[in-house]
């Protein structure tokens, strides 16, 4: 057992003390491709997603250091015994995080690429004596010359894939070499098919391409804007939460409220799981989104100067639904050309949810509602909070029947909302008024 090499269930059986939503299904996915041409995944979520749960799990499964199957034989992966049996505690695993590669980096000023590297080729020679040369440094025929030996071949999992290409998002010659890295190991056809059973990668970003092309081509891509198989794994479905409500004596209608609203064509209500998880465990439902990025990071991409964005967000605060095109998104944060590609980081930093049959982006729930509530303190959108500010007024005011204050007050936030090209829309009145009484979804609940 290393840290990277076969680091057995641990981390898995660990995750199975707490509260636990069964998400093996995705281990039968990895089982049906190993064996096939491209047993390569990546599948990207959101912070907070469960990603690192997901990979603690596959890699109990897999390692063959170690006997897991009390961990899953009661789980839904156990019910395809063939696949289950066939598979379970079959193979080499390697993992790593790349965010503690980063960390270690910054502690000893390292060359981060150079050091995966040989602390994958260093644990490999100690699990293998004999099997590489010294003099060897390319982690690929290390592994051939590993299993060329007779040993077992290897499943990769890899947690924050993507992370260099946010830390250093403007260092363009780290991203190509860790990516001539990543290709050296998934595209080198005369060692991946002989050495590499499977891999799964995971991260907050999908592949990063250039042009059209994705850099990492063998790979199956599953994301936040087209999950496609993957999207009951996303995060949690309602059906999971009715569950979840029912044993620990939740409110299901709250924590709906509070957490629902991404949707993909294949599962309709997709749940935030960490705020779910955190919601029983605390036995409060209320704002968690708080916990995972800083409302700095939003305000950073919502006040950038692209032509229709600040519209496009007044109307998602609004209520309503805003036209998009995803396919232009680079997959970094640094290569936006238009206001689709700020929104589309958007949908895969979690903040919006995409409807893929209809092309629209729009904010999924009340958490991330207040999360950029709380962005749009200050800035450019002074306007906008006042009218949020004075919502609880207003509505009272609406109560006790005060015509000409209410009309005043709805008069003002249209005129300060709207620009004078769309302030005759219908849209833009609606979106105005949503504002204006931004505190009754506090109290009314839509039938």
């Amino acid at each position: 057992m290393g840290i990277y090499l076969n680091p057995g269930y641990t981390g898995f059986e660990e995750i199975r003390r707490d509260i636990y939503v069964d998400k093996t299904g995705l281990i039968s996915f990895m089982n049906s491709l190993i064996g096939k041409p491209k047993p390569l995944v990546s599948f990207s979520r959101p912070r907070r997603f469960g990603k690192s749960y997901d990979a603690n799990m596959i890699c109990a499964y897999y390692d063959k250091s170690c006997d897991s199957r009390f961990l899953f034989e009661d789980l839904k992966v156990a019910k395809n015994i063939d696949s289950f049996e066939r598979h379970l505690n079959r193979y080499n695993v390697i993992t790593f995080d790349v965010t503690g590669f980063i960390a270690d980096s910054k502690d000893n000023d390292t060359d981060i690429v150079l050091n995966i590297k040989n602390s994958l080729l260093e644990e490999l020679r100690d699990a293998f004596p004999g099997c590489i040369n010294e003099e060897e440094k390319n982690l690929g025929k290390a592994l051939y010359a590993v299993v060329s030996k007779g040993n077992e071949k290897f499943v990769f999992v890899i947690d924050e894939w993507d992370a260099l290409f946010r830390e250093y998002k403007d260092d363009t010659q780290l991203q190509e070499d860790y990516i001539l890295f990543l290709r050296s190991l998934f595209k080198n056809k005369d060692t991946t098919s002989r050495t590499i059973a499977a891999a799964y990668m995971t991260g907050i970003l999908p592949i990063k391409k250039y042009g059209t092309e994705s850099a990492l081509t063998d790979f199956k891509e599953y994301s936040m804007t087209s999950p496609k198989r993957l999207a009951e794994y996303v995060g949690f479905t309602e059906d999971e939460v009715k569950r979840l409500c029912d044993e620990y004596q939740m409110d299901f209608d709250e924590m709906k409220s509070w957490y629902d609203g991404y949707s993909f064509s294949r599962i309709k209500h997709v749940y935030s799981p960490n705020s779910v998880m955190n919601a029983i465990q605390e036995e409060e439902i209320q704002n968690y989104w708080t916990q995972t990025e800083t409302f700095e990071s939003l305000k950073k991409y919502i006040e950038m100067n692209m032509d229709g964005l600040k519209d496009a967000i007044l109307l998602m605060l609004g209520g309503q639904r805003v036209q998009i095109d995803v396919s232009t998104f680079q997959n970094d944060i640094t290569s936006f050309r238009n206001k689709d590609d700020v929104l589309t980081l958007l949908i895969h930093l979690g903040y919006l949810a995409y409807d893929q049959s209809k092309k629209e982006v729009y904010i999924p729930n009340q958490e991330v509602t207040e999360a950029f509530r709380s962005s749009i303190k200050d800035g450019k959108w002074k306007i906008v909070e006042r009218a949020i500010s004075n919502a609880e007024r207003l509505l009272d005011a609406t109560l006790r029947g005060e015509n000409e204050t209410v009309a005043q007050a709805l008069e003002t936030v249209h005129e300060e909302c709207s620009s004078v090209l769309t302030y005759n829309d219908e849209n833009s009145l609606a979106c105005a008024i949503y504002i204006a009484y931004y505190t009754a979804k506090n109290y009314y609940k839509r039938c």
